[in-house]
């Protein structure tokens, strides 16, 4: 296996979702694949992780938008955030610039969008969340599609756009992530697959 691409003075730290206002796109670096067997991701996931930032039910409603995707994701007994984001649809690992608001009041928010923009699919989900340095690994139990993987390297700090590219390379490396698993669309694409068949 590769050596650790992380530099030599990155320290072991909780990296949330970055918020912007008025500000440039935040970006990451990131790659999702489905899972043979999630408790083997799980023991993986344990041995590299430099810190772990618990379990969360996630529910995104997804809104029609002309360009890139947008969200309202609500954590059960925690926050809710409005979440735009744009990245190309391909199965390797690929840059998505987004930004993210929080939202004190989700479900007016929720209705105004629904009756502007018009209500795309909901999106459930059970997330594991471990940090490995600056490189989110989620663990994601979708409710009607299964079991899967993603990585994030939140870039900035030190870590470019070739860093986060090797950072989740190596990752894919130690989760024996083979390419056929890997997903090239976002989970409300592939629920949406599913529903139209």
């Amino acid at each position: 296996m590769h050596s650790s691409p992380i530099p030599a003075d990155r320290r072991p730290g909780s990296v949330g979702a970055a918020e912007t206002s008025g500000s440039p796109l935040a970006r990451n670096f990131e790659l999702k694949a489905r899972l043979a067997s999630l408790d083997a991701a799980r023991a993986t996931a344990v041995r590299l992780a430099t810190d772990r930032l618990g379990l969360e039910t996630q529910i995104d409603t997804y809104f029609v938008c002309r360009h890139g995707r947008l969200k309202l994701r609500q954590i059960l007994g925690s926050r809710a955030e409005l979440v735009w984001y744009a990245r190309a649809d391909r199965p390797d690992a690929k840059a998505s610039d987004y930004r993210i608001v929080g939202v004190a009041d989700p479900e007016p928010l929720k209705e105004a969008l629904a009756a502007a923009w018009g209500t795309l699919i909901v999106v459930q989900k059970r997330r594991e969340i471990y940090l490995y340095h600056n490189v989110r690994i989620h663990l994601d139990e979708v409710t009607g599609l299964g079991e899967f993987i993603e990585f994030e390297a939140v870039l900035g700090s030190g870590v470019d756009e070739a860093g986060g590219r090797a950072q989740v390379a190596w990752l894919q490396d130690e989760f024996r992530i083979a390419p056929a698993d890997l997903l090239e669309s976002s989970y409300s694409d592939l629920l949406q697959k599913k529903i139209e068949c």
